[in-house]
């Protein structure tokens, strides 16, 4: 018995017992991107339909393009773990979770194939028409979990989606001067990248010392937006792709104050 109608298309049900309801009467405002990191598709699809596992995602998406929906867009799923997005530190009740097939890191970690590739991007469009999510709340796992999580990683097409209108990337910048920040840097530069970082919306302290947390945060910013060089240092080029975000970021927020007061 499927348990329930599929919310995307043509995506097959197998329905996960771990999931519950939404905080609230929210819906989802954002998309949350993970790769399985098993060593098989059906190995992960079982998981995060065991019970014991403990943990789930609305969607699965294997590496031929096969859809699979194990929660309901209305439900939470467990996917996101500990988190935060924007000071909002319960993710799962605002996200849709999909885990893209892929043995990861730490198992060969592949390059995407393209039909798994085309699949994520109809579905992430379906849900953000379905929940009018804007393009830069479709994240990575590492976004929201920095430091715990590096998935879906830096082989994953970003540029694809942003050119499809699903999340943000901006040209990759030629090489520029500025600062140069790493582990126990201090001062002002540090408090403008710790600042940025804040804004866009990393879960990040302004403290002015570029500390664990720091570096951990300009790794994960890497890793979405700058994924020629990850390693958690804050070069000239690492800033301007920031600042330009921060700059976009904040204008598209004016446009909609304005708008709402039309």
């Amino acid at each position: 018995m499927s348990g329930f109608a599929a919310d995307h298309p043509g995506a097959d049900i197998r329905v996960s017992p771990n999931f519950g309801p939404r905080a609230g009467s929210m819906g989802p405002d954002m998309i949350v991107l993970h790769y399985t990191g098993m060593e098989s598709g059906p190995g992960a699809e079982a998981w995060l339909c065991n019970p014991e596992s403990e943990v789930s995602s609305h969607y699965l998406v294997h590496e031929d393009g096969r859809i699979v929906q194990m929660v309901r867009e209305s439900d939470r799923a467990w996917h996101a773990g500990k988190s935060s997005w924007k000071g909002e530190t319960d993710v799962n009740s605002h996200s849709v979770g999909i885990e893209i097939v892929n043995s990861g890191h730490f198992l060969g970690y592949p390059d995407f194939p393209e039909a798994q590739i085309a699949a994520v991007i109809a579905l992430c469009r379906g849900i953000c028409e379905r929940h009018a999510i804007v393009p830069e709340r479709v994240l990575a796992h590492s976004d929201v979990a920095p430091g715990r999580k590096i998935d879906p990683g830096e082989k994953f097409p970003w540029t694809r989606l942003a050119e499809a209108g699903l999340g943000v990337r901006p040209p990759e910048p030629p090489p520029v001067s500025g600062p140069y920040l790493a582990s126990g840097a201090t001062g002002d530069a540090v408090e403008r990248l710790q600042s940025m970082l804040g804004l866009y919306g990393y879960g990040i302290e302004i403290t002015g010392t570029f500390d664990r947390t720091t570096h951990v945060a300009v790794d994960a910013f890497q890793r979405h937006f700058r994924p020629a060089r990850v390693d958690g240092i804050a070069d000239g080029a690492t800033f301007a792709v920031l600042h330009e975000l921060v700059r976009a970021s904040s204008l598209d927020v004016a446009e909609t104050r304005v708008v709402s007061k039309a």
